[in-house]
């Protein structure tokens, strides 16, 4: 990736001189350099704040009050994650952070749901089964706040920035309906397999 956009930055430095409009670039590069700072400063006091809000939630026991209302949930997504294993905690938190949309929230919970996975199972050098369905969860999962997203729609001056929420809750719900349905087709396969080979 680092050299694809320092191709990109060399490329375009080229194509400025060679065209005569290499103070165009200078500008640009500028503009750019200032925007994202200011664009940083904004992200910045949004993580600060939505983090606060679910640390808070964290110490007030909200977060373990959904956690432990998700273990249904987590029955059906992770059969072979035991009840009493923190993972499930963890990948929990993960869930109700990234419902929420606070990414930056979620990603600690996450890195710490796939240590324990890793716990789990650590004769075998490589991701479980129950790593890689978190994993797709993650990726997936469903928003009700896109909180990024609203925040760049702000910083970038559209005149309704929390429009997005409607659309972003249908694409995230279908993404995660998609995520689930082929996780448990893969459980599915995996146990006819087994059972052949067996």
């Amino acid at each position: 990736m680092n050299y694809l956009w320092g191709g990109m930055i060399v490329i375009g430095v080229i194509y400025g001189a060679v065209t005569g409009r290499l103070d165009a670039v200078t500008d640009q590069a500028l503009s750019s350099a200032k925007e994202a700072v200011t664009l940083c400063i904004t992200m910045a006091g949004v993580m600060a704040f939505w983090v606060g809000i679910m640390r808070i939630a964290e110490r007030a026991g909200m977060v373990e009050q959904a956690a432990r209302k998700l273990n249904p949930l987590m029955s059906f997504l992770f059969p072979s994650v035991p009840k009493a294993s923190a993972a499930r905690t963890y990948m929990a938190t993960n869930m109700v952070a990234n419902f929420l949309g606070l990414g930056w929230a979620a990603t600690p919970a996450g890195l710490s749901a796939m240590k324990e996975l890793k716990k789990l199972d650590a004769e075998h050098g490589r991701a479980t089964d129950a790593m890689c369905d978190f994993l797709i969860l993650n990726i997936s999962s469903l928003q009700l706040i896109p909180v990024n997203i609203i925040a760049y729609r702000s910083q970038y001056g559209s005149v309704n920035p929390a429009a997005i929420v409607g659309p972003a809750i249908i694409a995230t719900a279908i993404s995660t309906g998609v995520a689930v349905l082929f996780i448990k087709l893969r459980h599915l396969c995996s146990i006819r397999k087994w059972k052949r080979i067996h």
